[in-house]
This record gives C-alpha cells, structure tokens and sequence, in this order.
C-alpha cells in the first residue's frame, strides 16, 4: 500500500502474533526499506541502487533482491495488508459493509499521515514523478485486489471469484490509489482523511453533478 498503510495503532492482542523468524525478516525488510528512503533523500531515485542500498542497510544485494524483486518493489511493499484485512474481517458482521470499509481506510490514512509523514510524502511523490514505480504500482494492485476480494466475499457472500467482487475490490484499490496520486499533484494541500471521505463517496454513491455536491442527489 501506500498512503493507505494500515494502522499499527491496534494492539497486540488484535494483531496476529509473529514468530521469531517473522520478525527477523519484517527487521531486514524495515532496514532495507530505511536504507532507500535516506538514500533517495539524499541523492534522488535514480541515482540511488540496489548495493548502495545493500550497503547501508548492512546485507548482502542478493538479500535485498530476495525481499525485494525491485527497486520499485522497496517504495512500494509494506507489512500491513494482512493487518489491515485481519481489522477488517474482525469488524461488527452487522456493521454496513461501507462503515467498515470507511472506519479501516481513515484509520490507515491517519497513522500513513500522521505517525510516518515524511514516508507518505516520499512515497507520493515517487508514484507522480516514477514512471517506472507508477507502473509497478499497478501491477501490485492486483495482488492487493485479491487479497481484499476474500474479505469482500466473506461480508457479502459472493464467490470470492465472481465478476461483482473482483470489480469491487480492484474498484476500492484504484480508487485508494488516486487519492495518493492527487494528493501529491496538489502540493499536499488537502487534508488526506477528507479525501479518503470524497473517494469513498463516489464509490458508495456514483458521481453526481457538481452542482449538487454535499447536496444530496437531486429529485
């Protein structure tokens, strides 16, 4: 994920516990991740390669290739999709689906914004000025889309390989995506829940005219 990085607020107890093995390779990917984040800092995207990275982050190129299939992989690979659908799934069954939906998205938004803002920003502005990160982000969609489709199945009771789920899903994910995409082409302007709200919006109610904006739909 990316500014929609869910949040590591929950406690322990509701988090699935990880082992010693785990644990040790979350370490090595944080530090591969830290390494090229200072690095880009520093130097810029491009200028920035895999055994610099290597180098900093203190392992061999060929552990960070095994974490990593790609530079762009780095920027874009975080630990907390399966925390964020473990929230998701533990949510009220008898909440409506879009409450639940809404509740986790402006969690992950808040902690993305707020307790790791310099990542966010830095994040963003590589998928507006990479072309090459842009494209692996949305070939990692996909995988994401499917991940999410199993916890969309399980509320809704559709074939987690239906038509309807799949567009669903894909349809939350790129919409998640293009509120990172705008809100770096906006200098960071807008306030990132408020626009989780207005994508979450269209997605709940269509798009309606502009002129009936926080009007309700016309009669």
């Amino acid at each position: 994920m990316t500014l929609m990085t869910p949040a590591r607020t929950s406690s322990a107890t509701d988090r699935p516990q990880l082992g010693l093995r785990e644990r040790k390779k979350i370490k090595t990917r944080t530090a591969i991740r830290d390494a090229t984040y200072a690095l880009i800092k520093e130097q810029g995207y491009d200028a920035t390669t895999i055994e610099q990275i290597a180098e900093r982050a203190e392992v061999s190129p060929s552990t960070v290739f095994r974490y990593f299939p790609t530079k762009e992989d780095i920027v874009l690979t975080d630990e907390y999709d399966e925390i964020l659908l473990h929230e998701l799934r533990a949510r009220p069954a008898d909440e409506p689906w879009m409450d639940s939906v809404r509740y986790i998205m402006r969690k992950a938004v808040d902690f993305g914004t707020t307790e790791e803002p310099d990542v966010s920003r830095l994040r963003a502005q590589l998928l507006v000025q990479v072309p090459a990160v842009r494209s692996r982000m949305l070939e990692s969609m996909s995988a994401t889309g499917k991940l999410l489709a199993e916890a969309v199945a399980a509320r809704t009771g559709h074939a987690q390989d239906s038509l309807e789920v799949r567009v669903y899903a894909m349809s939350l994910i790129g919409g998640l995506s293009e509120i990172t995409l705008y809100w770096a082409e906006n200098d960071f302007r807008d306030d990132p829940l408020e626009l989780a709200d207005r994508a979450l919006d269209v997605l709940e109610h269509g798009l309606t005219g502009k002129e009936s904006r926080g009007q309700g739909p016309r009669a």
